[in-house]
């Protein structure tokens, strides 16, 4: 079992790998660090450490995130909302101390990394699941609304303000006088060459040419006295990896920090990869990416870095750059690494407005409103979860978006297995089978005989109400029925309170002197039966008797 786990370590992109390939990611992985670098730096405030703390994460975990991930087009980074997280959590316990506040990231950071090993280790990817299809089509179009209204203010030239999507782009609205003329014609000027060689010269490496201009604008030009942001200098060098100096009280205490720095970095991460597999035809492997956050998390610990995940925005500009395997991001670490020991004066003069139109013209391919309109055609519920994770991520944020959405499908998944249908059969035809009444009312009932059946498992969420659905059927004839044929075709499992449910059934009809038949059992279903005493308190139960043996005898 083992050396099975250890094969399954290579993951499926490696085999694809060819020169077309690795000309694309290095380009991507270029774009991509010129995107990457200023948000790092920007992120590291928010979880209160100094600049460079951001950029060791990024270098750090994406030396080895690239390794494990099976996800082709997912960026590792820091997110703000891990920034956050751990920033606000951590300050609780350092108390303004800036070097204890490190060794705190670091320690969450760390346990983040373990409970990845933990989870990846139980093979726990099933819990990404729950993140159904319907969710990922509202949450990629609120992704688009959500780095619009973000990158919006950087495009004008101004700060940007608000808690959510409407606070950001009610802020814009009232503060559209204040827009940058310089800042508004580099970005617009930017976009429309993103947008033009997007449609015209696609797979090429337009986001990196405009990106190249604008840093030569941005040398030729002293673009901050015209009122337009720069990413500003990068403080140079590398730590040493190594453990951060923590008690084991420090341990305790940063536990819960790591957990919820986990989870928030395996949703985030998952559906990112779910979203990019679904639409270019991948298998999402959950597990693999459980590993891959694990030791993302683990080397940016010892990197003197803080906890990473999927970063959205990063994956859907590296989308965009053209990368076609996770080498592009090992080739945007590489990029950062030689800007952190020798380099840092070249992003310097890059403009903010021309990094705005390269998320802007990236997010473009996230909102499907076709999904949406067949979404609701299917089904309203399917359409109004598709909405939820939509809302939930503008008014709430990204995570929260996510797991709106998929609490809503859990609900929705919970109604169907506590009230699953029990309908009535009738023949179709002389020789034909059985089949549901509603659905065909051309269907003959049997004379004096009730044919049902349920379409689930009967488990003891669900058991009393098979009961009363198969009681009410009864009531509901008006012809003397003797005998009832329960048919447990689609049944494939039932427990304890289900078979109990069975015999209690059993008893009430034997004693109105009705027969009870179970028909077309499974095998499993059977062994359920007899082993909780059916055969001995009722009848013989006999596996794949159809039912028209019964009513024939």
């Amino acid at each position: 079992m083992v050396s099975n786990r250890v094969r399954t370590l290579v993951p499926a992109w490696a085999r694809e790998i060819t020169t077309a390939t690795l000309r694309a990611d290095v380009v991507a992985g270029l774009t991509l660090a010129a995107y990457m670098l200023p948000a790092a730096v920007a992120d590291a405030s928010l979880a209160g450490l100094p600049p460079q703390a951001g950029l060791y994460a990024c270098i750090f975990a994406g030396a080895v995130f690239w390794v494990f991930t099976g996800a082709r087009k997912t960026a590792v980074t820091v997110t703000t909302g891990l920034s956050l997280l751990i920033g606000a959590s951590v300050g609780e316990l350092s108390n303004g101390d800036p070097a204890r506040h490190a060794a705190l990231v670091a320690a969450a950071t760390l346990w983040a990394g373990a409970f990845g090993m933990m989870a990846w280790a139980m093979r726990a990817g099933v819990i990404a699941r729950f993140v159904s299809e319907t969710v990922l089509v509202g949450f990629k179009a609120g992704v688009a609304m959500h780095l619009i209204a973000t990158q919006l203010p950087k495009l004008l030239g101004f700060r940007g303000a608000g808690d959510d999507f409407f606070d950001r782009m009610l802020h814009v609205v009232r503060h559209l006088a204040d827009a940058q003329p310089w800042a508004l014609a580099l970005g617009l000027a930017a976009l429309a060459l993103l947008l033009a060689g997007k449609a015209l010269l696609p797979g090429r490496p337009v986001a990196l040419v405009v990106v190249g201009l604008a840093i030569a604008a941005g040398a030729a030009v002293d673009l901050p006295a015209h009122g337009v942001a720069v990413v500003g200098a990068v403080p140079q060098g590398l730590p040493l990896p190594g453990l951060p100096d923590v008690s084991r009280a420090d341990l305790r205490a940063t536990l819960p920090i790591g957990l919820a720095c986990f989870l928030l970095a395996i949703v985030e991460t998952s559906a990112i990869g779910r979203m990019f597999a679904r639409r270019d035809g991948h298998r999402y492997d959950a597990d693999r990416d459980f590993l891959a956050v694990a030791a993302a998390n683990l080397a940016a610990a010892l990197g003197r870095g803080f906890a990473v995940g999927g970063g959205t925005s990063q994956s859907v500009v590296n989308d965009g750059a053209g990368a076609r395997t996770p080498l592009s991001g090992l080739a945007a670490t590489v990029v950062l690494l030689l800007v952190a020991l020798f380099l840092s004066g070249l992003l310097e003069t890059l403009p903010q407005p021309v990094l705005a139109a390269v998320v802007l013209a990236a997010v473009t391919g996230l909102l499907d409103l076709p999904g949406f309109v067949r979404l609701w055609r299917y089904r309203a519920s399917e359409g109004l979860i598709a909405t939820a994770a939509l809302f939930g991520v503008l008014a709430a944020g990204l995570l929260e978006g996510v797991l709106l959405g998929a609490l809503i499908s859990l609900l929705l998944l919970l109604r169907a297995a506590l009230s699953p249908r029990v309908p009535e059969l009738g023949r179709l035809a002389e020789e034909g089978g059985y089949v549901d009444l509603e659905r065909h009312p051309q269907a003959v009932r049997p004379a004096g005989a009730l044919v049902v059946r349920c379409d689930s498992s009967i488990l003891y969420m669900n058991a009393e109400h098979v009961l009363d659905e198969v009681t009410a059927r009864l009531a509901a004839r008006p012809d003397p029925v003797t005998r009832v044929v329960f048919s447990l075709e689609t049944v494939p499992q039932i427990d304890l309170a289900g078979a109990e449910m069975l015999i209690e059934l059993h008893r009430a009809l034997a004693a109105r002197g009705i027969a009870l038949d179970l028909a077309d059992m499974r095998d499993r279903v059977r062994e359920a039966l007899r082993d909780a005493g059916f055969e001995r308190h009722c009848a013989p139960a006999v596996a794949h008797r159809e039912i028209g043996e019964f009513l024939r005898g």
